[in-house]
């Protein structure tokens, strides 16, 4: 995608969508144009759940929650409709954690908590729903639960990587 500036000096892509071209630093966070940021997610790529939990383990391990939270938005966004409560929740939970690495603890918190709610929602609305995709729902509602505690706590900043949950019990973090 490439971007130009449009009218009153906004990045713009070649539809004319509003698209920041600064680059970012491993939380999302922009910085100055010209500055050495990391490689964004593309956006609006097809993936399996299989890629998509993958590529999100990767980036969470990798202490990059937002690109995560990037994944997960493509996942609820081409993904069947009847799914969209799991890949949303997903996606707050990883922002969950980008805002608690950040320092924000409101943020972190209520994203967590939010994206807590979501997924057990989701995982409660009928049968083999508990382990989708293998993602250990149980497992990490609980993570979502504690961390925000934490959060709220004060523990922030915190290490975004230390902190990543596994998104599928009986796997290495990493392992995708």
């Amino acid at each position: 995608m490439t971007s130009a500036l449009g009218p009153g000096g906004r990045d713009r892509d070649t539809e004319g969508r509003a698209r920041s071209a600064r680059p970012r630093d491993g939380l999302g966070r922009p910085l100055p144009y010209g500055a050495e940021g990391v490689e964004r997610q593309p956006e609006g790529v097809t993936r399996t759940p299989a890629r998509t939990l993958a590529e999100a383990q990767a980036l969470l391990d990798a202490g990059r929650p937002f690109h995560a939270h990037e994944v997960f938005e493509d996942a609820w966004k081409s993904g069947p409709e009847r799914e969209r409560g799991l890949w949303q929740g997903l996606a707050q939970l990883a922002v969950g954690l980008t805002h608690a690495a950040r320092g924000n603890a409101t943020g972190g918190a209520r994203l967590l908590r939010r994206g807590a709610g979501a997924v057990a929602e989701w995982s409660a609305a009928g049968p083999g729903r508990e382990r989708p995709y293998g993602i250990g729902v149980a497992e990490l509602v609980e993570w979502a639960r504690g961390l925000a505690a934490r959060v709220e706590r004060g523990e922030v900043p915190l290490d975004a990587a230390a902190a990543a949950p596994t998104l599928a019990p009986g796997t290495t973090r990493g392992d995708g």
